[in-house]
């Protein structure tokens, strides 16, 4: 008989779990693994809501694992520290975004590629090496391998920095690998939500130029403004789409919504590269004749390995690149998660763990000694 999860290992934890595909979240007790000696443990402060985390609490994407504690946006304050950490100290600030595990043996993980190994074990909805389901950070504490913790400067506002270990990542990363983050470049940045406001940040410190393609005439204001973007291309208006054809390097596709494609790639110059990072849930229509006139590409990334999002993180520290985020109490989820369906939040969903989640008092104390000292 499988053990339940307050007794499958010796540490007590506590966090807000889904039972079913309800997508209710209710208080939950559950346990963590002891630190091991290549172990970091986390006292979780904030962890931000990300869309994913929506899809995975109602079994939407069909591989849910329940009783589920989502977020994979998660930054708090290192507790505990295994005898052969080398890159971590009790009181360090530190992060843990979508893996907690890979093979660390194969071609991708050899290249940093962590994310791309087929055996890459997810920070939540996942069964880890030892057989037990992994827990995400909707809880008061996590225990990960050192490998897969992101060290955090001390300047980064820990919660307006918890999602770029998630959207921040998956917007810098393609820039990166794709050859589209070099200065002067002209960039489009198609939806303007999480992802696509990070896209925008990362894009202007990186020095290149940025369109914001949206749907929603709206967000003009929004976008050059206050985000600083250079230009606006409202989707639906055909002058202006044509006005814009074959000015872009790059294309950062941000729309999780099924959308037609053809418009998009007619933005780009020769050789332009369309890289999709959102995940419409039904096939797009991919008209060839236009890439092959233009050798053009579209291409699919997904977030970034290790180093590559500690490079990230230490970008962001040196640019100040934060998200723009609503910090919210642990039970105000259900709310944010039926105003997240709707696309109402500006840009970022991120929950006070520290200040709202009420537990059992569980290390509160030792934590506040490590703080003040």
């Amino acid at each position: 008989m499988s053990k339940s999860p307050e007794e499958e290992h010796p540490r007590k934890a506590f966090g807000w779990a889904a039972r079913d595909a309800s997508g209710i979240l209710s208080p939950f007790n559950f346990s963590r693994r002891a630190n091991g000696d290549e172990d970091v443990t986390l006292k979780i402060l904030y962890c931000g809501v990300c869309h994913s985390d929506l899809h995975n609490i109602k079994n939407e994407w069909g591989n849910s694992i329940f009783p589920m504690v989502p977020g994979h946006e998660i930054v708090g304050i290192v507790t505990e520290v295994g005898k052969k950490v080398t890159k971590f100290k009790v009181g360090d600030k530190a992060g843990v975004g979508c893996l907690v595990g890979s093979c660390r043996a194969c071609p991708n993980c050899n290249q940093d590629g962590e994310i791309y190994c087929s055996e890459m074990i997810l920070s939540y909805n996942a069964i880890y090496h030892d057989g037990t389901p992994t827990y995400g950070g909707y809880s008061d504490m996590i225990v990960v391998d050192e490998h897969f913790v992101i060290r955090f400067p001390e300047n980064l506002p820990l919660e307006s920095s918890a999602p770029l270990l998630c959207a921040g990542i998956t917007v810098y990363s393609p820039m990166k690998y794709f050859g589209l983050s070099k200065p002067g470049m002209h960039l489009g940045v198609a939806g303007l939500g999480g992802l696509g406001h990070m896209a925008v940040k990362f894009a202007k410190a990186f020095g290149l130029k940025v369109t914001v393609i949206s749907t929603s005439p709206s967000k003009e204001e929004e976008a050059v403004e206050r985000l600083g973007a250079d230009s606006f291309l409202v989707s639906r208006d055909p002058k202006q789409m044509e006005a814009a054809k074959g000015t872009l390097d790059g294309i950062i596709d941000t729309v999780s919504a099924v959308h037609p494609l053809l418009p998009l790639i007619d933005l780009l110059k020769s050789h332009g590269k369309l890289v999709m990072v959102g995940a419409p849930d039904k096939p797009l229509e991919l008209p060839v004749f236009p890439l092959l006139m233009g050798r053009k590409i579209v291409a699919g990334s997904a977030s970034g390995g290790m180093k590559e999002t500690q490079e990230m993180i230490d970008f962001a520290a040196k640019h100040n690149v934060t998200a723009d985020v609503e910090v919210i109490p642990m039970d105000y989820i259900h709310t944010a998660m039926e105003r997240l369906a709707k696309a109402d939040v500006r840009y970022r969903f991120v929950i006070d763990i520290g200040n709202s989640l009420k537990a059992p008092d569980n290390g509160n104390a030792n934590l506040n000694q490590i703080m003040q000292g």
